[in-house]
């Protein structure tokens, strides 16, 4: 069931969503953007979309409470950090320098980083074409990181947006803004705006759950874990893949 969401509250700061209790065990907090379609959004009042599917998935899984949290997405480590959640849902691409500081359950989406354009716009045709250009990443995401290595990442005009990457990009604002492909794609699809995909991914990502690295985030990790293998086995996470997307990116 999808929980409702004052639209002051969202923009205020982070505002708590709280679920049938499952069990006696304190709910697992879930931080999310709800400004990441369709991963994490808010239509009409109501916090949707695959991940919100996913976790409470893994909370009927796990016979828990689940509480979801929402902020920006720059402010959701932090949280996590100071224990006000206990993980992050909003497609957390699993990189060596969030290892170093988090522990991860395995992957449970596959997908690549997507250079978008303005449609018509054939001065980039993919992500070689990004010399010379200006480049929307959304803040605290990992596409910042991955345009800078690429050899050529001095002569891209790098800009983070807390939002309106797409906006931008279509107004013809900036040339062109960076996301994973298949939310690239459902943008495209569903959104009135005129964008369109620039060549093929450019680099591989896996999408995980994040908690921090100490005995109890260990812990909770492990039974996240166990929840995610077990509604990938019964079919669960392929079904919603297909609901989202039309196909499975639970699988590698």
């Amino acid at each position: 069931m999808f929980r409702t969401l004052s639209f002051a509250l969202l923009t205020a700061g982070a505002v708590a969503f709280t679920g049938p209790a499952f069990a006696e065990e304190d709910p697992l907090k879930v931080g999310m953007s709800g400004g990441y379609f369709p991963f994490t959004f808010v239509e009409q009042d109501t916090l949707k979309g695959f991940e919100v599917d996913v976790m409470e998935a893994v909370a009927e899984e796990m016979q828990r409470e689940v509480t979801f949290v929402t902020a920006n997405f720059s402010g959701l480590f932090g949280m996590l950090e100071s224990g006000r959640i206990d993980t992050i849902a909003n497609q957390i691409t699993i990189t060596e320098e969030r290892e170093a500081k988090y522990t991860f359950t395995r992957p449970y989406v596959y997908d690549g980083a997507q250079v978008v354009v303005k449609e018509g716009n054939d001065a980039v045709a993919g992500v070689e074409d990004l010399r010379g250009k200006t480049v929307a990443v959304n803040l605290g995401s990992n596409y910042e990181q991955l345009l800078r290595e690429l050899p050529y990442a001095d002569d891209i005009d790098i800009r983070t947006y807390e939002s309106n990457i797409e906006q931008d990009t279509a107004l013809g604002r900036v040339d062109a803004f960076v996301m994973d492909r298949i939310s690239a794609s459902q943008v495209i699809k569903e959104k009135p705006l005129p964008l369109a995909l620039a060549g093929q991914p450019f680099s591989e990502i896996r999408n995980a759950l994040p908690f921090r690295d100490t005995e109890q985030g260990r812990a909770l990790r492990d039974g996240v874990d166990e929840a995610l293998s077990a509604l990938r086995e019964d079919g669960t996470l392929a079904e919603l893949s297909e609901r989202w997307f039309g196909t499975d990116i639970t699988r590698h």
